[in-house]
C-alpha cells in the first residue's frame, strides 16, 4: 500500500493519512442545495473528490470505505420556488411541490455527474440512498443536536429561534484561521436583536404558514443550514470520521460552523480529523457570473456537445488546491488527448493494473496534472510500439480510470484524426515552417502557407505563448477523411517541412 498524503486545511500542513479505522474509512462531502441545476463551481469539488474517493476504494479495498455526500433539500430559494409554483395555479400542497422540486432537481444532478463520470456515494462499497441523505429525512436527529447543545450551554433560544453560541467554543476560527473580533470586523452578519453576538448563528428558526416547518420544543420551524451537516455525518459516519472534503467557499462560515457546534455536541470525539477544500473556478480568466455572460450548468456545456470525460478531464488539469481557469483552449486541448488515448485502446477492457508511479503521484495529494502527465507518457510509449498487446490497453484503461478517464464506449471516441498520428507529426511541421515565415517576415508565404492549409481543414493562428493549429472538422468528424490527410501531405512536400 502506498502512503497518501493529504494537506489538512485545519493544520495546514501536508500530512500522511492514517484513517481512524483501516477497515471502514469514511468522507463526507457537502453536497448541493437542490433547487436549480449545477453549475461548473459546483461540479468541481465533486470530480475532484471522486478521484479521492476512487484512490480510497483501490487502497483500502471498496468494501471498507464510506463516501457519504447530501443533498440541502430545505432552503429559501426551494421554499421560494414552489410558492411560486402554487401561486401560479398548482393546487398540491407546498411540501407536496417543495418535494416534487427537490426530487426533480436531484434527478438532473445525477444525470450531470454521471455524464462527470463520477461514482455514486457508497456505504462501504454499497450504493444506495442512505448515502445520499436528504436533509428534511434527519430533522429529528438535528433537533436532537440542537437540544444537546442547549442543555449543554452552547445554544440558546430566543424568539422562536435558537442560535449558537460562539464565545462558547473557543477554537472558532481555527479552520479559517481569524479570531472572532476579526471576522465580525470584516464579514457581513446578519444582525438582530435577539443574538448576544453579531457571529452567533442560527440553528433553528421559525417557520410562516407559507414555508415547510416541522414541531420542535422552540415551536414550530426548520433548520439553520450548518446544523444539517453535523447531523447527518454524525448519524451515517459517526461522531469521529476521517475527511471532511468541499469547495474553499465553504471554509467559512459552514465548515467552521460545522466544527463548532459538532465538536461542543460531542466534545470526546474528534469530528473530522483531515479537511481538505479545493480553490475556486474562473471562466477564460473572470469570475463566472450571469451579468458577464460567461456562466455555465453542466448541462449547458453537454448541449454544446462537450462531452462529460472532457470536462473532468479540464478539471484535472489543474491541482485541486489551485484556482481553476476553464478555457476553450482547454476543451481543445483534453479532446485532442483523449480522442488519442481512446484510438489508442481500441475497445475498452477490464482486468488490467494501474501503473504504480501514477498510484504515487495521486497519494501524493492528489496530484491530478502530473498523473495526466504520466498517462501521456504511458500511451506515448503505446503508440511507439508495433504491436499493443490486450494486457498493455487493460492496464493503460485501469490506470485512466483511477481518474474516472475512459470509462465511455470508444466508439463514441472514433476519431480520424486521433487515428492518423503521422498526420499530427505533419500538421506540427507544417505550424514550425509558418511560425519561421513570420519570424521572418516572409509574410506573403505565410500568408499562402496559412490558405493552403485551411483548405484541407486546419487552421493556424497566433497565440500570445507562439503559434496553435486548430482541425476544422465537422460535426461528423467521421467526414473528414483521407482527402484531408493526403491534401495537408502534398502541402508539406512542397514546402520542404
Amino acid at each position: 500500500m502506498v502512503e497518501i498524503k493529504l494537506t489538512n486545511t485545519r493544520t495546514r500542513t501536508r500530512e500522511p493519512f492514517v484513517p481512524l479505522d483501516p477497515q471502514d474509512v469514511r468522507m463526507y462531502l457537502c453536497g448541493p442545495t437542490v433547487y436549480d441545476r449545477a453549475h461548473l463551481g459546483n461540479a468541481r469539488p465533486v470530480v475532484v473528490f471522486d478521484v479521492l474517493y476512487r484512490l480510497l476504494r483501490h487502497e483500502y479495498g471498496a468494501e471498507n470505505v464510506t463516501y457519504v455526500r447530501n443533498f440541502t433539500d430545505v432552503d429559501d430559494k426551494i421554499n421560494a420556488a414552489a410558492l411560486a409554483r402554487q401561486q401560479a395555479g398548482d393546487p398540491r400542497s407546498l411540501e407536496e411541490l417543495i418535494r416534487d422540486r427537490t426530487a426533480e432537481t436531484i434527478g438532473w444532478y445525477h444525470a450531470d455527474m454521471d455524464a462527470l463520470g463520477a461514482l455514486r456515494p457508497s456505504i462501504r462499497g454499497v450504493v444506495s440512498d442512505a448515502a445520499e441523505p436528504r436533509a428534511t429525512d434527519y430533522i429529528p436527529q438535528m433537533i436532537a443536536m440542537i437540544a444537546e447543545l442547549i442543555a449543554k450551554g452552547h445554544a440558546y433560544a430566543a424568539e422562536g429561534h435558537v442560535l449558537f453560541d460562539v464565545r462558547s467554543f473557543p477554537a472558532y476560527g481555527r479552520l479559517s484561521g481569524r479570531s472572532v473580533d476579526d471576522m465580525i470586523a470584516g464579514a457581513r452578519v446578519e444582525v438582530a436583536p435577539f443574538k448576544r453576538d453579531p457571529m452567533d448563528f442560527v440553528l433553528w428558526k421559525p417557520s410562516s404558514a407559507a414555508e415547510p416547518g416541522w414541531d420542535s420544543p422552540w415551536g414550530r420551524g426548520r433548520p439553520g443550514w450548518h446544523i444539517e451537516c453535523s447531523a447527518m455525518s454524525a448519524a451515517l459516519l459517526g461522531d469521529s470520521f476521517d475527511i471532511h472534503a468541499g469547495g474553499i467557499d465553504l471554509q467559512f462560515p459552514h465548515h467552521e460552523n460545522e466544527i463548532a457546534q459538532s465538536c461542543c455536541a460531542h466534545p470526546q470525539a474528534e469530528f473530522a480529523k483531515v479537511w481538505l477544500h479545493n480553490e475556486m473556478l474562473q471562466v477564460e480568466g473572470k469570475k463566472m457570473s450571469k451579468s458577464l455572460g460567461n456562466f455555465f450548468t453542466v448541462r449547458d456545456l453537454l448541449d454544446q456537445g462537450i462531452p462529460g470525460e472532457v470536462i473532468r478531464y479540464v478539471f484535472l488539469m489543474t491541482h485541486y488546491r489551485k484556482p481553476m481557469d476553464w478555457t476553450a483552449e482547454k476543451v481543445r486541448e483534453a479532446k485532442g488527448h483523449l480522442a488519442r488515448w481512446h484510438a489508442v485502446v481500441g475497445m475498452l477492457a477490464d482486468g488490467g493494473t494501474a501503473d504504480a508511479e501514477m498510484i504515487e503521484l495521486l497519494c501524493d495529494d492528489l496530484n491530478t496534472p502530473a498523473a495526466l502527465a504520466r498517462l501521456h507518457k504511458l500511451s506515448n510509449e503505446l503508440t511507439a510500439n508495433q504491436t499493443i498487446s490486450e494486457r498493455q490497453q487493460a492496464d493503460f484503461i485501469a490506470s485512466a480510470r483511477l481518474l474516472g478517464l475512459l470509462q465511455t464506449d470508444t466508439s463514441a471516441w472514433d476519431d480520424p484524426i486521433a487515428r492518423a498520428p503521422e498526420l499530427t507529426a505533419a500538421v506540427e511541421r507544417l505550424l514550425k515552417v509558418w511560425a519561421t515565415l513570420r519570424k521572418q517576415k516572409d509574410f506573403v508565404r505565410a500568408d499562402a502557407l496559412k490558405s493552403d492549409v485551411e483548405t484541407f481543414g486546419v487552421r493556424f493562428r497566433a497565440t500570445p505563448s507562439g503559434t496553435a493549429a486548430d482541425f476544422l472538422r465537422p460535426a461528423d468528424a467521421s467526414s473528414w477523411g483521407q482527402d484531408n490527410i493526403a491534401g495537408l501531405k502534398a502541402i508539406e512536400t512542397r514546402y520542404n517541412a
